[in-house]
């Protein structure tokens, strides 16, 4: 018997590739008896921040994590796969029915006992257990960890965007496209002057946000960056960043524009949607005054105001090695970003990596440790070396070995790293229990 605390898409997806090897799982939920400050809904797999789960092209890091993941049989990535809404190159999902989804499909597989349960100890009782609770563990079981682990836990901030009626978006203002034309136009784009611009930026830098303490303030991660922190970087940071106006004519003037937000597709039905870039720790009413100054967002309705929440993960580094195991207790895995990896692809990445481990494990054959050169290895790699500065880490092929050969060209380059990678997964799949 696996216990697996956490029925987030790390854990779901670690129980999935434990039960259909014919091991019996038990997955501890806290849902609905307790929701963190981020959740809401009682499925499974419960998406927060943003609907997208990036690039699909493999000459993106996130694209070609997701494509070794497909081939590995993820069903956190099918099921992704079945729910997407158009979002141009990239995969993005309806966050309701992809969850009910992975829901549906844990809770049939016959050898996974879901518990609606908060867990607040390390169960002993079981030959393995693997610690999946998120970003978002709850402070009796970050306790609990700290005791396991004898260190302390480190925590970053992130921040999730605002979501508004597609309906209340002025489409005489607003138009679709994707950055030079590429994709299947599925962004809505909101175009601002100079003078716009500039008055959007001067209201949103004097903007009335959560306080934060002075250490939390020094935590904010940079993947994750509040807009209005961006903001006060200066008055054309934005300009440079998710408002980059690169890319785009205007269909109004004929010109590109002084400045760009765009809004991305949030359900299957496209009627919400949310604003690209724009994860806040802003007040709901300032949020609902500054952003509502955007052209076209006059009169916006908004679904869901940007949050702001507490994010927990281990010093990985020093405790866990590429397989995800806790070095100082053999029985206990971790995974998901409380290991560090940052981002809904790199959860479910590690979730499998735990999963096929144990299985191998419980079936005596050797530990699955993907080669490096393939993004599942890499990031398995990165949360178990040595670092002494050790911070979350998306996909990027700046973690993967280098090429024996050089190419200028960075897309060729890309593509190069991604095509070895594919093989590589091919090659090794067949040395693993699938």
């Amino acid at each position: 018997m696996v216990t697996i605390i956490g029925g987030g898409l790390a854990g779901c997806e670690t129980a999935y590739q434990i039960a259909k090897a014919g091991i019996k799982v038990k997955l501890y939920e806290m849902k609905p008896q307790k929701f963190s400050p981020a959740h809401n809904n009682s499925n499974l797999a419960e998406i927060v921040c943003s609907n997208s789960f990036k690039s699909n092209l493999h000459t993106n890091a996130c694209g070609l994590l997701k494509e070794e993941l497909r081939i590995l049989d993820s069903l956190l990535i099918k099921c992704a796969d079945e729910n997407s809404v158009p979002a141009g190159q990239a995969l993005a999902v309806d966050r309701e029915k992809f969850s009910e989804l992975v829901t549906k499909e844990i809770k049939e597989m016959p050898n996974i006992e879901i518990i609606n349960k908060e867990i607040t100890t390390i169960p002993n009782d079981s030959e393995i257990v693997v610690i999946a609770t998120g970003p978002l563990t709850t402070e009796e079981l970050s306790n609990e960890i700290i005791k396991i682990t004898g260190k302390e836990g480190l925590h970053f901030y992130d921040a999730a965007a605002p979501i508004i009626e597609k309906e209340t978006i002025d489409m005489n203002i607003g138009f679709l496209a994707d950055r030079y034309e590429k994709g299947d136009a599925c962004y809505i784009n909101l175009p601002m002057n100079k003078e716009e611009y500039e008055n959007f930026w001067k209201e949103l830098v004097n903007a009335e946000i959560v306080e934060l303490h002075e250490f939390e303030k020094r935590e904010i991660f940079e993947g994750c960056m509040p807009v209005e922190v961006m903001a006060k970087r200066g008055i054309d940071t934005l300009r440079f960043g998710p408002l980059k106006p690169v890319g785009f004519i205007d269909p109004r003037t004929g010109e590109r524009p002084y400045a760009i937000v765009q809004l991305r597709q949030d359900n299957k039905e496209a009627s919400i949607y949310n604003i690209v870039g724009f994860q806040t720790n802003l007040k709901f009413g300032e949020q609902k005054r500054v952003f509502s100054m955007i052209p076209g967002l006059k009169n916006a309705e908004f679904v869901k105001y940007g949050v702001m929440h507490r994010n927990t993960f281990i010093n990985s580094p020093e405790l866990l090695d590429e397989t995800y195991n806790l070095k100082l207790n053999k029985n206990i895995y971790f995974a998901g970003q409380i290991t560090g990896v940052e981002g809904y692809v790199e959860s479910i990445a590690s979730g499998m990596v735990v999963g096929l481990n144990i299985v191998n494990r419980l079936k005596s054959k050797e530990k699955v440790v993907f080669p490096e050169t393939t993004m599942i290895g890499a990031l398995s790699k990165y949360i178990a070396e040595p670092n002494k500065t050790f911070q979350p880490m998306n996909a990027n092929f700046g973690i993967l070995p280098s090429l024996n050969l050089k190419i200028r060209d960075k897309k060729e380059k890309y593509k190069a790293l991604a095509d070895r990678a594919i093989k590589e997964i091919n090659e090794y799949k067949s040395a693993i229990i699938i």
